[in-house]
């Protein structure tokens, strides 16, 4: 951390209350927290002798927020060649049966890399409900490890697989395995384990919130038997996060069952429901009256299927955010992509250009995020007291240029590749896109080992390839 640091002549956007942005603006870092925010010439007259880091020619934003991915899914990109049914496939057996707490680390390295490299400081990775590791807490430490090493913060979320219990998951040891069943109770367990162990209340580098599984999220076979199981987990998982007091998220709503997790008292301001498409208009009623916060994930197949009402949820006052929902199948951790994908979704829904304008879209991976991990006075805004995290955009470039409007330039024409300086913490984790942290190449090297060791393990290679219907058609086969 650097103990004093004055940003200098940048386009400062702070995403406060007032939405004030600053030409020739500086920001004066001090303990990992933000001291002063103004002019250039005013913060050098009244900091002499601070340590400075040009920021001429950029723009200088509070970390973008990513509030919904999956752990595993930057090593399981496009598995299946195209066909979400076979990449479901494929998921369901390496996350329970193939992976091993090394698989988990290399994804958490490499996601928090590739998040960091498109000026990502804070996000969420769902740990537990269809499929991923709550059977011992090795997996998702190995995970959390990985962000703790590239050095961004994040929010690690382990949960209840799907019943019925005990769900089965495999221990490796070199080329052998057990197989091990797992009761809910274990996972529960699991759950308060990592909370105690990962929940940093102090420098928030580090959060938990519980995850439980959704019933009839477009999952075969869920009977009213079973979806009754879902329900009793579903309150559980609710009431051991109240216990703990951490955070509830649910990946996967759509409508009716947003109706159902208010009947069963899931809903609340500490509560983070994701997709929620094709929603009734009771249901949006409901989130926003119980402060509930909502996930939107515009480049996800599950707004191929459905769409999320987030112009609605926002106008009856709900709180959206603009999340990625993970790189897999086939997307990136690009928040500035998001953007772009969720103003133009909601623009062709209501045929109208007006819809979504860019500074809202701004919001919602920044501000408005914080607010839906429950961080708004942690981060999310440039503002004196908070967090010093800071991503820093090089705007001297082609299809940023002319450098009038800047701020269209930035939602509408860049990309992650564009961030140049990243500041966590108050810490310069990456300067001119060289990170600081880690050896990339090592950690690009894990990913290929791991994946490899993964897809032999479950039997999965068969889906690593390229079906035939890539090419000359005009739809897969």
């Amino acid at each position: 951390m650097t103990d004093r640091l004055l940003v200098v002549d940048g386009l400062v956007v702070t995403m406060d209350a007032d939405r004030r942005v600053i030409e020739g603006g500086a920001v004066l870092i001090e303990a990992g927290r933000i001291a002063a925010i103004g002019d250039t010439a005013a913060l050098r007259a009244r900091y002499p002798g601070a340590p400075e880091l040009s920021a001429k020619g950029k723009a200088v934003l509070p970390g973008l927020i990513d509030a919904h991915a999956h752990a595993g899914h930057t090593l399981v990109k496009t598995l299946g060649g195209g066909d979400s049914a076979k990449w479901t496939e494929a998921v369901e057996a390496i996350y329970p049966r193939g992976a091993t707490p090394d698989f988990w680390g290399a994804d958490g390295s490499l996601a928090a890399l590739e998040r960091l490299k498109a000026g990502v400081t804070t996000s969420l990775s769902i740990f537990g409900a269809y499929g991923s590791r709550t059977d011992d807490p090795a997996h998702a430490m190995a995970h959390a490890a990985g962000y703790r090493r590239v050095g961004v913060r994040h929010v690690i979320c382990p949960g209840a697989s799907p019943p019925p219990y005990p769900n089965t998951f495999y221990r490796w040891d070199g080329d052998s395995h057990e197989s091990v069943a797992v009761t809910l109770d274990r996972q529960l367990q699991v759950c308060e384990d990592l909370t105690a162990a990962l929940h940093d209340r102090a420098n928030a580098m580090s959060r938990v919130m519980l995850c439980a599984p959704v019933a009839f999220s477009g999952r075969p076979g869920v009977t009213a038997e079973l979806a009754a199981q879902y329900d009793d987990t579903a309150k559980q998982v609710r009431a051991l996060s109240r216990r703990l007091g951490v955070g509830f998220t649910q990946d996967g709503h759509k409508g009716g069952t947003v109706r159902a997790a208010a009947e069963a008292g899931l809903l609340g301001p500490d509560a983070l429901l994701s997709h929620c498409i094709d929603l009734h208009e009771d249901e949006i009623a409901l989130i926003a009256e119980s402060g509930t916060k909502v996930a939107h994930n515009p480049s996800a197949n599950f707004s191929i299927i459905g769409r999320c009402p987030a112009i609605e949820l926002m106008e009856a006052g709900a709180t959206v955010a603009i999340c990625s929902d993970g790189t897999a199948p086939d997307r990136s951790f690009d928040m500035f992509r998001h953007m772009f994908q969720a103003m133009h979704y909601h623009r062709r829904h209501f045929r109208d250009a007006k819809v979504l304008p860019p500074g809202k879209a701004l919001e919602m991976i920044t501000c408005d995020a914080a607010a839906a991990l429950g961080m708004a006075e942690e981060v999310g805004s440039l503002e004196v007291g908070k967090r010093a995290d800071i991503a820093i955009i090089d705007l001297r470039k082609p299809h940023l240029w002319p450098g009038d409007m800047p701020l269209y330039r930035l939602v509408c024409f860049a990309v992650g590749s564009d961030v140049d300086t990243v500041i966590v913490g108050g810490r310069i984790v990456m300067a001119g896109r060289t990170v600081l942290t880690v050896d990339e190449d090592s950690i690009l090297d894990d990913a290929t080992r791991e994946i490899g060791l993964a897809l032999d393990r479950s039997n999965m290679r068969h889906m690593a390839v390229t079906p035939e219907s890539f090419w000359k058609k005009t739809r897969y086969e």
